[in-house]
Parts: C-alpha cells; sequence; structure tokens
C-alpha cells in the first residue's frame, strides 16, 4: 500500500511540474492596452472559445527540436495550418511603441536569452501561414549581462516576469506576427538540448514609417545544431558575450 501511495505522489508530483515547470506568455500590455494571452490550460475548455490575438500553443512545454515547424509557433496543428494556426484577432499597435509580455512565472533553472521576430503578413493576418517561408526579422535580444545576468530567469525575475521591447519606430505599417521566445539552456549542453518557447501574437502596426528589412530567416530553418548559442553549457562556459542565436537585430534605421 506504501509503494503505491508513493507511486502516485510521483504521478501528482510529475503532473504538477508539467503544468508548472515551464512557462507562456499570458499577457499583453502596450500603453494602457492589455490583452490575455492563449491560455492552454483554461482557454479550449471554454464554450464559447474565448477570442486571442495569440496563436494557440498545446501548453506550457518547450520545443525540443529547431528542425521541426513547430518551432514557429509552438507547434499547434489545426485546420490545415501546419505549425502556425492563425488567431481571429490582432492588436494595432503604432510604430515605436512599448509592448510588454507578461510571462507566467519562469523556473530559475532554465536560463537563457529572450528574442523577438516579426513577420509582415502579405494580407490577412488571421488567414496567414508563414509555412517553411523565410519572412522572419530580428527586432530584439537580450542574452547574458556584463556581470553575467541572464535575460532568463534573472533580468525577467527582476521585473515581474514581463518582458519588454520596442516595435522599430520606421517600421512600414502592416499586419504582422510577433514571434516572441525564450530559449533555456539548462540541457543545452548536448544536442538536441535547448529548450523553445516560442509565443506569436499577431497585431497591425500602424504609422508612417517606410523601413522594412531586407533580409530574413525561416522557421524551422534559422537555428540548428551549428547555430552558435544552441550548442551551448552554460554549467562550463562562462565566455562573454553569450553568442544569441539568429541574425543580428534590425532596427528599422532608428
Amino acid at each position: 500500500m506504501l509503494k503505491a501511495k508513493s507511486l502516485l505522489s510521483l504521478v501528482i508530483f510529475a503532473a504538477a511540474t508539467s503544468v508548472y515547470g515551464h512557462g507562456y506568455v499570458q499577457e499583453i500590455v502596450s500603453g494602457s492596452t492589455m490583452y490575455t494571452g492563449y491560455l492552454p490550460y483554461q482557454d479550449p475548455y471554454m464554450n464559447p472559445a474565448p477570442q486571442r490575438i495569440v496563436r494557440k500553443i498545446p501548453s506550457n512545454g518547450p520545443v525540443t527540436d529547431p528542425s521541426l515547424i513547430d518551432i514557429q509557433c509552438n507547434g499547434w496543428t489545426e485546420g490545415g495550418f501546419i505549425g502556425s494556426a492563425p488567431a481571429p484577432l490582432y492588436a494595432t499597435f503604432a510604430a515605436g511603441s512599448q509592448v510588454s509580455l507578461n510571462w507566467t512565472t519562469w523556473p530559475d533553472s532554465h536560463v537563457g536569452p529572450v528574442i523577438t521576430y516579426m513577420a509582415r503578413a502579405p494580407s490577412d493576418v488571421t488567414k496567414w501561414n508563414p509555412g517553411t517561408d523565410a519572412v522572419w526579422f530580428k527586432v530584439d535580444e537580450s542574452g547574458k549581462t556584463a556581470d553575467r545576468k541572464w535575460a532568463a530567469t534573472d533580468l525577467l525575475t527582476a521585473s515581474n516576469s514581463i518582458y519588454t521591447f520596442r516595435i522599430p519606430p520606421k517600421l512600414k505599417p502592416g499586419q504582422y506576427i510577433i514571434r516572441h521566445e525564450i530559449i533555456a539552456l539548462h540541457g543545452a549542453f548536448d544536442y538536441p538540448g535547448a529548450q523553445f518557447y516560442p509565443s506569436c501574437i499577431q497585431v497591425e502596426v500602424t504609422g508612417t514609417g517606410t523601413a522594412f528589412p531586407t533580409s530574413f530567416v525561416s522557421f524551422p530553418g534559422a537555428y540548428t545544431k551549428d547555430t552558435p548559442g544552441i550548442l551551448f553549457d552554460v554549467y562550463t562556459d562562462q565566455s562573454l558575450p553569450y553568442p544569441i542565436p539568429g541574425p543580428p537585430v534590425w532596427t528599422g534605421g532608428n
């Protein structure tokens, strides 16, 4: 009987850690406007289902193979949209505005960079699937500071789990997907070992800017085992700066 109870305790513990051990973006704020993110442990069970600006994710767990389409928006396949089923709504943000992304509580052990990309939809973002096209450009990144504090978890915890970036001020107006991610490196000493936690947020950018990048990456494709910062031993490699994966940040001429 004792063994059975112990086994049950382990099962309950495993279930609890699977729910609370990782994380996702639960709220998006710009100015005085707040949007609730997609909540994987609540939204699927509501009738009617709430309409969100964030594309669905199956759980708070990671993507561990960067060669899969799952790496794009956290692996939800629905209605023929492989890897990136569109959300029904989008937010409207002005170019140059600050966007604050509120993560669920992030575990201390999951150190790593926080990276943000954007991709411009050719028409209606609520119907667009980027597929494997090279359409993504990086607009923000944060890795390890000179005093060896990681964007995740040190800086994220210090800011009450809120990460803020700015939409490039001169960015051309249009509808975009914001792809925001944490890459957890606690297991990245071997490959595949890095854990990817992307969220895809649909927005319309307003303004009078005309700037637009000329170099893009794809997901999958942007990260491989040979990409600096993907195969990385956080326990032994204390070099600075940490090589943040992906292309350089596009600042849009600001």
